[in-house]
């Protein structure tokens, strides 16, 4: 089975950004995904996309989430097991 792959847009000094983050490193499941963040502040072309609606969060590449992250929901759509 291979693990997921998470994509958190963020940009610095970003407070929801810091909050999904936690709840994604929170969820218990880290052995279950990668995670890679990209700040939008180094695309113009991410920058004019996801400005005003940062934190966005892709789970193999499929949009899961936006401005927040339901820890139960991100569980679930990894599929990880939880102790």
């Amino acid at each position: 089975m291979s693990k997921a792959h998470v994509i958190v847009y963020s940009r610095p000094g970003c407070h929801l950004c810091d909050e999904a983050k936690e709840a994604i490193a929170g969820a218990g499941c880290s052995d279950d995904f990668v995670l890679e963040e990209i700040n939008i502040e180094t695309s113009r072309e991410l920058l004019l996309n996801y400005q005003f609606d940062i934190p966005v969060v892709l789970i193999d590449g499929v949009e899961a989430f936006r401005h927040r992250v339901d820890v139960e929901r991100f569980r679930d759509l990894i599929g990880g097991s939880v102790p």
